[in-house]
């Protein structure tokens, strides 16, 4: 049986390992062309060679087959790797279509699933013990039955391995998110006497270390689709082998709040494509990097955002672990119960800041608005937002003060910080607002209503 030793000793030997093999990979990517040229969505301005996920496969199969039992669940979930990994070395060199790389990750999920790396039964608060596992769904000649459980785990692999995937979009952003994520994880699985889960976690989290080596922008390697599908699926094998498998009712909530980061991204970006009508699967700039680029953060101040964010809720999840606020029979320790709710509060407001700033484009827009109200130009057609309304967007943001606008006097009003009342302020924060150049107005464009 694997231990906490196994678990640093396998964090170690990742780590190390993919941080030795990145190299070999960046010349084997650039023989064989799979190389990332900048275009409209990318962050990065030099052409960079992918495949740097091979080097973390490589690092998780060796350290796996050291550190963990050799049984048939160990097996299967390696070769799940694999397959998930050549999948992504497919789409680095010639980019699949959606649907060819969607039933590629089923595949590999049902590897695991199959041989019994299922969620069978978990805790919700409230509604007691479910169990999924007991529903039968169809009985295939040849296969088994199949359950509502092993359903449910394939379609939660191949979830997670998107939203991983799709935050990959800025250098170091997913190896580093993993990194805290299965870092966390192995803690909880550990602390849960998952021990397979926990070594594993740590593997997980050691290879995206040694990985952060050559990624962290500016970046000389990326690790493709390749890698970033590989650690997504690595991330749900743990969560359902770690954090799912306990009677703990918090145990659902483990993996969400690690994984908050990524599944926030992909939710509104999926539903912004849903809202205009567009395929789901289909790229865009909308992203929570791509929003930030956008407002002009540089590349390592925009993960070190979401890398803040993401230990804030890994720190949330690991409080809920071991906090000792409850007695687990209704109990509240108020002492406890008080720090519990302090990180709670912690938690939410940082999130709430945060989204708050990665709404910035509709908060300028607004301003722009109002702005133009303000100076009697609402009736021309709206402009690119002007310099100075930017500029004072993006102090409100920086101070945390909001502005509005004065319905009688038309004045922008803001929080003082230094007294707390309310003080007149100009857009920018206290230069003098010059009115546009006057222009010409125009029919609206009715084209395709």
């Amino acid at each position: 049986m694997p231990d906490t030793l196994d678990a640093l000793f396998g964090f170690i030997f990742a780590g190390a390992a993919v941080w030795a093999l990145v190299p070999a990979t960046e010349s084997l990517a650039v023989r064989i062309g799979a190389i990332d040229y900048p275009n409209e969505r990318s962050l990065h301005e030099d052409p960079t060679p992918k495949l740097g996920g091979i080097a973390v496969l490589a690092a998780v199969l060796i350290g796996a087959t050291i550190f963990l039992p050799w049984d048939h669940e160990t097996r299967a979930i390696l070769a799940g790797a694999i397959v998930i990994t050549a999948v992504g070395v497919v789409d680095d060199l010639v980019d699949l279509p959606a649907g060819l790389k969607l039933l590629g990750q089923i595949a590999a999920a049902i590897i695991p699933v199959a041989s019994g790396v299922t969620v069978d039964s978990f805790t919700l608060p409230f509604l007691g013990r479910v169990d999924p596992g007991s529903v039968q769904l169809f009985d295939p000649p040849g296969i088994g039955a199949i359950d509502l459980g092993q359903m449910l785990t394939v379609f939660g692999i191949v979830a997670v391995a998107n939203v991983i995937n799709l935050i990959d979009g800025v250098d170091g952003l997913a190896a580093g998110v993993c990194l805290i994520s299965a870092g966390a994880l192995a803690v909880i699985a550990l602390s849960l006497d998952r021990n397979a889960a926990g070594v594993l976690a740590a593997v997980t989290a050691g290879a995206s270390l040694g990985f952060l080596r050559h990624g962290f922008p500016p970046a000389s390697s990326f690790m493709g689709d390749t890698g970033s599908n590989l650690l997504g699926y690595l991330m749900a094998m743990i969560t359902v082998q770690g954090a799912l498998k306990t009677n703990a009712v918090v145990a659902l909530f483990f993996p969400l709040a690690i994984l908050a980061v990524p599944i926030l991204d992909t939710g509104f970006v999926v539903a912004k494509r849903i809202k205009y009508r567009r395929p789901i699967y289909r790229a865009d700039t909308e992203h929570f990097h791509h929003r930030m680029a956008r407002i002009g953060f540089s590349q390592r101040r925009t993960i070190a955002y979401l890398y803040g964010w993401t230990l804030i809720l890994a720190g949330l999840a690991l409080a809920l672990r071991f906090v000792p606020y409850t007695d687990n029979h209704g109990n509240f320790d108020p002492l406890w119960t008080a720090v519990m709710a302090a990180c709670l509060v912690a938690a939410g407001v940082a999130s709430f800041r945060l989204l708050a700033a990665l709404e910035i484009l509709k908060l300028l827009k607004v301003r722009n608005r109002q702005w133009r109200r303000r100076l009697g130009l609402a009736q021309i057609p709206e402009a690119p937002v002007e310099p100075q309304v930017e500029q004072g967007v993006l102090r409100e943001i920086e101070t945390g003060t909001f502005s509005v606008i004065d319905p009688e006097t038309g004045e922008f009003t803001a929080v003082d910080p230094d007294t707390g009342e309310m003080e007149a302020v100009e857009p920018d924060g206290g230069e003098e607002v010059s009115r546009p150049p006057e222009q010409p107005a125009r029919a609206p464009d009715t084209r395709g209503s």
